[in-house]
């Protein structure tokens, strides 16, 4: 028997977690709810299942056995809240929620009902990183010294929607959405939280009250610093992450390749091709459901990716570093 599965929200991350539904064997999509009708019929059509507008009538009719919210961002702690009370599952997309507290809300929540939760960070997921992960507890190229994450891309695109440009609705700009994807990436792969947090942030975007750029240094509790650079006005777009170690370095582009370093260049790591990250994803929440095994993606875990983030703005506002 498939556990029922619906969807909380029909934006463009929506239909990723309905293809890779498709692609996981014991789950089923079943309804989908969406604030516009015409979104919510469209998807749900494609698909097959039910279509809302509310997704509270959703949960209460169909009683799904997990709820995946992929709504904005100041929308996440109600909707998983309510869910849970409803005795669903949770999978909820990043962030976690505006900020640490509004975590700490959820995770209460969630424990008091008894079902289980995690996070869509997909950096666990993607093949490449999982790669560059090995590599490093291989030991191989010796001590981790620093890691230097760079990510520009065009952030003011008329296609992105409007919500994401109100700090608001959205708990900031580029560093929350994006660097957030950065702050987990560095955790994840050291196996170390952030400690410290130095940062500043400008505000020149064409639209909204959301930083526009970033740049943060940081240190691991294993004692790894690492910076992180982001702008998203007019650039040459960029995704990289440069791992620097005693005895060697890499680099990692993520979702488009991994190299090592040979005799002073760079040489491309092979990547075996794995299952797509958000079918990743659910087979670790089933996991979670029934074995009990939390997921590397934990509503704590998250909470921390979360309160770094809040770290970065408070730092840029007093000028002062952060210790967490």
């Amino acid at each position: 028997m498939a556990y029922k599965v619906a969807i909380v929200g029909a934006g463009g991350i929506a239909v990723s977690h309905l293809e890779a539904l498709r692609q996981t064997d014991g789950l089923k999509a079943i309804a989908l709810a969406d604030i516009s009708r015409e979104r919510a019929d469209s998807v749900a059509a494609e698909y097959g299942i039910a279509a809302y507008t509310d997704y509270r009538e959703m949960i209460e009719r169909e009683k799904p056995d997990i709820a995946v919210v992929t709504l904005p961002h100041f929308l996440h702690k109600e909707a998983a809240i309510f869910a849970a009370a409803h005795g669903c599952h949770v999978m909820l997309e990043k962030p976690m929620a505006l900020n640490a507290a509004e975590c700490d809300e959820i995770i209460e929540a969630v424990r008091r009902a008894g079902v289980r939760m995690m996070v869509g960070h997909t950096q666990h997921y993607i093949a490449h990183n999982r790669a560059a992960k090995a590599i490093m507890e291989e030991g191989r190229l010796g001590q981790l010294v620093m890691i230097n994450d760079a990510r520009h891309v065009p952030y003011y695109r008329d296609t992105r929607p409007a919500w994401f440009f109100e700090k608001a609705k959205a708990g900031g700009g580029i560093f929350m959405n994006l660097g957030s994807h950065s702050v987990d990436k560095i955790q994840w792969l050291t196996g170390s939280r952030i400690a410290q947090v130095k940062a500043s942030v400008s505000h020149y975007g064409t639209k909204g009250d959301i930083e526009g750029s970033g740049i943060a240094w940081l240190r691991t509790e294993s004692g790894i610093p690492a910076t992180i650079t982001q702008s998203g006005y007019t650039v040459v777009p960029r995704n990289e992450t440069e791992l620097i170690f005693t005895g060697g370095m890499l680099k990692l582009a993520t979702g488009q390749g991994l190299w090592i370093s040979e005799e002073g260049k760079y040489v491309e790591v092979p990547v075996t091709k794995e299952a797509p990250p958000f079918v990743l994803q659910f087979r670790d929440l089933v996991r979670y459901i029934e074995e009990g095994v939390e997921p590397s993606s934990s509503m704590e875990y998250s909470r921390s990716v979360v309160a770094v983030v809040e770290s970065m703005y408070r730092s840029s506002e007093t000028g002062t570093e952060q210790r967490l």
